[in-house]
This record gives structure tokens, sequence and C-alpha cells, in this order.
């Protein structure tokens, strides 16, 4: 693919700068208007390989990585070497920065302003520095999908051909215990990107495998940022970041792939898929990565590049601690359950903005645990703020307005809300999934209140909103444990005298799977005598909020 991997510049190789140091912020911004500079200062038949030239000087980095060396081998990978005086200080500190660096980092991995969705989606990079040799391949407009190929004949390893077959003695053919065909090729960049990490993640033996993955973590600040925090520590280091970037550079390489000549600089793309959209299709943007990833990567493909880069590394590095004594089938074994979990974790899911992102206050007093799982999911529309939100900034600060209205009006501890629906494509948590909420008056403890910002009286959610509270949030929910399978799903009204979710909300929810019809609407134009309760239950003190 043509520009997998530029991602893990932008996403991998971006450090606070020193203090004193002259650079840009650390910002997709950033990045986009220095990758903008490079193409204006390169001679135009060049233009195409600048990127590249973000790495000059990481390129020995690679000497110890078996696997990169040899799949990146032989694509006459070329880089355009700039007169560093030529570019403004502002950009020869950051290309700097990019450059010299081989550890982890913190980087808002989208962002265009840092008020915008687009810069507040940070992540902690995997603390390797073999990447950066990924990095400098990718960038390369000479590199094609068909190109990309690349594999080894064992026991004899040869770099270098654009159409080499992957073969074993031990395993000719997939195996009674094992989900996939034994791999014949391998992607050169989905390995060295996705598949290799994702596979030695998960090779660690079964008590890593309940390790979540897309750890998110929370910059300091979000005007000028400088300190990153993971929110937990000691989760799998495929962050969401990581992730992040290998969708990213997956997606946007099979677009060149499919574009006629010339291609669009990179700059022009990153910032049309950073913003509303590449070639003004909304729903290729960052914001539907997961999606578009999963239709773009089957499991069953992902299992075998997984497997593939397994088995490659194994021949390459006989003494790796992680695959000594492994046989294919147990290599085979790791690769399904790290694609399994992958899809199922991580794609399946809805991205979720935590507190720290959108701008939370405290929480006031000390929060109720629930007592999980729950059996319930409320569904409301917050008719205030009416219009839905579709980017990041907007829906940030609707968040932060409610939480205001919630705290300092009705007098709550926070936000109502367990969680909170956009039309952006992101979900907001409020209270989240471990403490009583303040939503469903007299029903707090016994269910999640999930709201869609808008006013759906008259028309419907966005799709995209619509899938997460349908779909995407029940079913990780239910997954991860604190959602019954058989978790029954109302509106906000068949508890509560309102007309909560909005007449068009809601007659279409009367149509999901999980709806409980046998819960008759409590709107305030009924009387208290036709209404149909619960059976009765001991509330908690916030569940009179």
């Amino acid at each position: 693919m043509v520009v997998q991997g530029i991602l893990w510049i932008l996403y991998g190789l971006l450090l606070q700068p020193e203090p004193g140091t002259a650079t840009l912020p650390l910002l997709m911004d950033s990045v986009i208007q220095a990758l903008a500079e490079l193409e204006q200062k390169a001679p135009a038949t060049e233009a195409g390989h600048t990127a590249s030239a973000w790495l000059l000087s990481a390129q020995d980095s690679c000497a110890h990585n078996p696997l990169h060396h040899f799949l990146l081998e032989g694509q006459n990978l070329k880089t355009t070497k700039l007169d560093p005086p030529s570019l403004s200080p502002e950009l020869q500190g950051l290309i700097v920065e990019v450059a010299r660096h081989d550890a982890g980092v913190t980087f808002p991995d989208v962002g265009a302003t840092v008020r915008d969705e687009r810069a507040t989606s940070p992540g902690l990079r995997d603390t390797s520095s073999d990447v950066t040799c990924a990095d400098v391949g990718a960038v390369s407009p000479d590199v094609i999908a068909t190109d990309l190929d690349v594999g080894a004949t064992f026991p004899d390893v040869r770099p270098g051909s654009p159409h080499v077959q992957v073969t074993s003695p031990d395993v000719q053919a997939s195996s009674a215990d094992t989900k996939a065909n034994f791999p014949t090729t391998v992607d050169s960049l989905l390995v060295v990107t996705l598949a290799r990490d994702l596979g030695l993640n998960f090779l660690q033996g079964p008590q890593t495998w309940s390790h979540s993955l897309g750890t998110e973590g929370c910059w300091d600040q979000l005007s000028v940022p400088r300190t990153f925090t993971l929110l937990d520590p000691e989760a799998s280091t495929l962050t969401t970041a990581f992730l992040n970037g290998a969708l990213d550079g997956a997606l946007l390489g099979d677009y060149l792939s499919q574009s006629p000549e010339p291609r669009p600089p990179l700059s022009r793309l990153l910032s049309q898929y950073y913003g509303a959209g590449v070639a003004g299709d909304p729903g290729f943007r960052s914001n539907f990565r997961r999606q578009n990833g999963a239709a773009l990567t089957p499991t069953p493909i992902l299992t075998q590049q997984v497997w593939g880069a397994l088995i490659l590394l194994q021949r390459l590095e006989p003494a790796h601690p992680q695959l000594q004594g492994m046989s294919q089938e147990q290599l085979a074994q790791v690769a399904t359950h790290a694609t399994k979990e992958f899809t199922e974790a991580f794609l399946g899911c809805p991205a979720i903005h935590p507190r720290c992102r959108w701008g939370a206050a405290p929480y006031r007093g000390r929060p109720t645990p629930l007592q999980l799982p729950l059996g319930f999911l409320y569904v409301h529309h917050t008719y205030v703020p009416a219009p839905p939100c579709t980017d990041f900034e907007r829906c940030a600060a609707d968040m932060r307005s409610m939480q205001r209205f919630h705290q300092h009006t009705r007098g709550w501890d926070d936000i109502g809300y367990s969680f909170v629906v956009g039309s952006d494509g992101y979900v907001y948590e409020g209270r989240g999934w471990h403490w009583v909420g303040a939503h469903t008056l007299g029903h707090n403890s016994r269910g999640f209140g999930v709201a869609l910002i808008g006013n759906y009286t008259a028309e419907l959610p966005a799709e995209a909103a619509l899938r997460a509270v349908r779909d995407e949030l029940p079913r990780c929910a239910v997954r991860a444990g604190v959602l019954r399978p058989g978790y029954a799903l109302l509106g906000h009204r068949q508890l509560v005298r309102t007309d909560c979710p909005g007449d068009a909300l809601f007659n279409l929810l009367r149509t999901w799977p999980h709806f409980d019809k046998n819960v008759k609407p409590r709107t305030a134009r009924r009387s208290r005598r036709s209404r149909r309760r619960l059976p009765p239950t001991i509330l908690l003190a916030t569940d009179l909020q």
C-alpha cells in the first residue's frame, strides 16, 4: 500500500519538545503544515518522497530489527534531501524531534485545531524504536499495493522479491486445531505496522489475553499539550493511538493504491482525512476508522497476516524469547485469538472519548458504585442542545454545557448520563460503566442512561449515532460483563412522565432488538392510572435524582 505506515510518523514519532526547542505544537495541524511546506520546497518530480525526509537520520535504526529490514529491503525506497536552512525554524525543530527520537511518544493522534476532535485523540506509542524503518518505507509513492505481497521462502530466507511465497516444512495446509489456512504470503507493511505487534502482544500467554486493547489517555492541557498520561498504565501496549495509526495507514494506503495519477499530495490527503472527509466523502474520515477498517480487512485475512508475521519473525530470529519452542499450531492459535480480540474488542466497539478529553469538571462528592452487571439500557435525547453535533469541538462544548447545567442548576454531582452519543461518530463518557448516574428517576441504579445529542421529536439522529446505541455500545458492554446479555432497552418515557426521547426516536426504538414493549410509556399526556410499572425495587438515594 502506498502510505501504509505514514501514520506511524504522525502517531508514533513525535515527542514533547525539550524546553527552549523551537518547534511547532504537537498537533496534527503541525504535521500537515510541515508536510505542505516540504512538498512546496521539494522539486515537483520528487514531491511524493518528501515525507521520507522526516526520517533521514532514523534509517539506520532498523538494523537491529530483522523483520523490518527483511520486508523492506529491495523496495528501492528513496528520500528527498532538503537543505535545512531553507525550512522555517519551527519546521526544523519539528523534523528534528521526529527524526532523532527512538522511544515511546505522546502525540494527539488526530487533529487540526486543538479544540477540534481532530486534535484531541491522543495516545502513547509502543516503546520500541524499530517502527522507524517501516515509516521510511511506507511513505514512498514507488511502493504500491501489488508490490507488498512480500514473503520468505523457508528455510532459505531471501528478501527483495515482490512475490515470494511463505512455505513451511512443518505445516503445509490448514491444521485441524486452527481456524485459518496456513499463510502463503504476507503484506509487508501490514506486518510491520499491525500484525507483528498484535501477535507479539498475545504471545505472552493466556494471562495477558484479558488485557484490554486500545488503552486511552489524556493530555495535561488541550491548548498546548505537554504531558500525556495513560488511563490504565497496566493495560495492553497496543494503545488507541497505535491501533488508530495502523488503521489509518491501511485505509489511506488502500485509497491511494486505487487512485489514478497524479495522486494527491499527502498534506491535502491528511487534511481531508482528519477533516470533513477525503474527496468530499464524510464517511471516509478518521471518525469512522473502525467501521471502515473492519470492512477493509476481513478477520480470516488478518488472522493469516498475524500468523505469517509470527512465522517470519520466528525464522528470522530463532532466539526470540517469545517464539522459542512455539509450534506452528500454537502460533496459529495465538494469531486466531489476537485477531478475534482486535476485531471484537476494538473494531466492533465504538470509540469512546474519556471525560478528560472533553474537558469534564470534577465529580462533586463521592460517586456511588453500580452493582454490575445491569439489566437495562435507557435511551434519552438531550432536547437541549437541540442541534446534533457533527464534530468534536461542538460535541465537547455540548458536554461541558450539559455538565454545568446538571451541576449548577440541577444541583447534581455530575453530568447525569452514563454516556452521550454525538453525530460525529463518537461516544462521550459521562458517569461511565461503574458509577450510578442521574438520568432516569427511580431507576438510575438499575440501568445505564445513554443520551443522543439533539432534539428527536420530529427527526432521527444520524445513522452512525443510531448504530452506536443500537448495536456497538450494548454489544461491547455485554462482552465486558457490565450489561446482561438479556438486557431490556427502554425509552426514558416508559419510566418517567416525559416526552423524552422524542416521538421520532421512540417510534424507531420500538423496532429495535431488546426493546421491552411491555412497559407502557408514561408521557406527560398520560394519566397516572394508565401507566404500567416495573416491579418494585429498593431505591438508592441516587435514584431520586
